[in-house]
This record gives C-alpha cells, structure tokens and sequence, in this order.
C-alpha cells in the first residue's frame, strides 16, 4: 500500500505515519478474517493507543475501510499500468490479474466482493476504476480486434453511451475489454471462494482456459 508522505510539517509527516501503521494492522486482520472481522480497538491495543485516540487518525471504522479500499484500487491500477508499460499485452495483464488476486483473497473480496449492506465503494475510486479500464482499453486497442458477431441491442444505450466517453475507444474493443473484465472476474470469483476445490476442476486450468478466449483475436 502507499505509504506516507516525506513531505509537511513533522507534525504532519507523524500523522501519515500513524494511519499508514493502522491501515497495516488493518489489512493484517483482514487477511487473516476477512473486513467482517476488521476490529478498531483490536488495531488500538496492538498499537499501544486508546480507542477514542484512533478516531483521531479516522472517524471511523467505514471511513478507515473505505481508506483500504482506496488502496487496493490503486495497487491494482499501479500492477496493471506497470505490467503495460513493460510491454504486456492483454494476456500479461490477465496473468497480472490472477496473481495480484491470489495474492491476498481478502484484499480482492474488499473490492470486488458482495458488499455489506449499505455500504459502497467510496465515490472518488471512480478516477481509479478508469485508470484501471483505460489499460484495459488500451491493450484491447493495441492490435487487431476480431470482427466478431454485430453489436447487441442498445438494451443499455445510455449507459454505453456513458461508458464511452468515459473509455474513447472503438465500439469492439470497448466490448472486448468488457468481457475481458467480467468473465475472468467471475472465474476469480469462484477460485478464491473455493468453488473448484470440491468440483475437482484446476482453477489455474480454467483462468487459463477463459483467458485464451477472451485474448485471441
């Protein structure tokens, strides 16, 4: 995760580094239990701080949460970006995908996991979500794009329309990145709940299986 900033005040930098060592425990219960289990006065005792003294650091625990997910958005924005910028085509970045999910499980269910009840994913990881598609998009873009079956139905024109100004790229290669995103998310999905263990399939077998599919031209 990132960590705290070199620059301010003493005061300032003391701050950073205090949260960034509550995010640290955070993520260290969470691993171990899942955000369910996420615990500000367990994160308070192991600090050696009252609970009142870590609201000072975050309000509370939705907000220290939503400062996780933040995050995780990020490192996996920072991942893909990388794996591009060192040449990786689609497939690079569908390997990319895998390991930084098997990495930790938890972190991945934090993200793209069923939410809580009432609860959302903060409103500013939109800028995020984007840098992440856009890497997508531009892997998509960066060679040719089979002709493939017509377009569907504009069953969903406006929030195409939305998507698309949001993604500039040409109407095949935006769907391709789509299904690149949502079928190797929902192979995800079920390997890091555990699914294929009592199917007897080789999750790894299967990702791979999808990747070629949604990669080939």
């Amino acid at each position: 995760m990132a960590g705290g900033s070199d620059t301010g005040t003493p005061r300032e930098r003391y701050r950073a580094q205090v949260r960034e060592e509550i995010k640290k425990h955070a993520w260290e219960q969470i691993a171990t239990a899942g955000a369910s289990a996420l615990s500000l006065n367990a994160i308070a005792k192991r600090m050696g701080l009252s609970g009142p003294a870590l609201y000072r650091y975050f309000a509370g625990r939705d907000d220290l949460i939503a400062e996780l997910v933040r995050d995780a958005y990020r490192g996996l924005a920072e991942t893909l970006r990388a794996r591009a910028e060192a040449g990786a085509g689609l497939r690079g970045l569908a390997h990319a995908l895998r390991a930084w999910a098997l990495a930790d499980p938890q972190r991945y269910f934090l993200v793209y996991g069923t939410p809580p009840p009432g609860r959302h994913a903060p409103e500013d990881t939109t800028r995020i979500t984007s840098e992440i598609m856009a890497v997508v998009l531009g892997a998509c873009t960066a060679g040719p794009v089979a002709a493939g079956p017509p377009a569907p139905p504009e069953t969903h024109r406006d929030g195409r329309r939305a998507w698309a100004r949001a993604h500039p790229a040409p109407p095949r290669a935006r769907r391709r990145a789509l299904a690149f995103w949502t079928r190797l998310h929902g192979v995800l999905s079920l390997e890091l709940a555990g699914h294929y263990a009592e199917m007897g399939f080789d999750p790894a077998r299967l990702y791979e299986a999808e990747t070629e599919t949604v990669t080939e031209h």
